[in-house]
């Protein structure tokens, strides 16, 4: 109709009437963020931008709910709280997502450079995460990256607030890669 044709990789991402609906939660019938819990939660993130989306998508999970990561990021959105960071080997993998850990890849890499997981361990507690109930190994795992990360010089305070920000994504997270594949259907739509 218009003369232009698009593709899905090929459809520019900057278009503020889309980020100025989604913040208005005007969202019925738009893919992933049509939910109750999704609408409220787009007035209070007032997305900007596409990583916005992914990070919208991703945050309202029982994963991020239940481990207390949603009022921590929405605090240091709306410049509210300081963001901060126990380490700058911590910052470079948090620093997109303001110092709280919402996706899989980035716990993942916290938990090698921060409690000196190797990649196996690491990957061994990703697949654990959805199954944290399920085994009991809950345990064993904290022991080991609150031990890891006090050796690594991290306090025991923020080693256990981010074990149990890790037992949260036993009650679902989302992979960053599988949040922005729906952030893209979600701009899109």
């Amino acid at each position: 109709h218009y003369g232009r044709e698009l593709t899905l990789a090929g459809i520019p991402q900057d278009d503020p009437l889309v980020y100025q609906a989604a913040s208005r939660a005007d969202t019925i019938g738009v893919f992933q963020i049509e939910s109750r819990a999704q609408q409220s939660m787009l007035p209070r993130l007032k997305p900007t931008c596409f990583y916005d989306l992914v990070i919208e998508v991703a945050i309202v999970r029982p994963g991020p709910i239940v481990g207390d990561m949603v009022h921590p990021y929405l605090r240091r959105r709306n410049g509210e709280e300081a963001v901060s960071y126990p380490s700058p080997e911590l910052e470079n993998i948090l620093k997109r997502t303001l110092g709280v850990p919402l996706f899989q890849e980035q716990v993942m890499k916290i938990v090698m450079v921060a409690a000196g997981f190797t990649a196996a361990e690491a990957d061994e507690l990703r697949r654990s995460m959805g199954t944290f109930k399920l085994t009991g190994a809950v345990s064993k795992l904290r022991d080991k990256v609150v031990a890891g990360m006090l050796s690594n010089g991290y306090s025991r305070e923020y080693a256990l607030q981010l074990f149990r920000q890790l037992e949260g994504f036993g009650a679902y997270g989302f992979p960053e890669s599988h949040a922005a594949s729906f952030a893209l259907l979600v701009y899109i739509s």
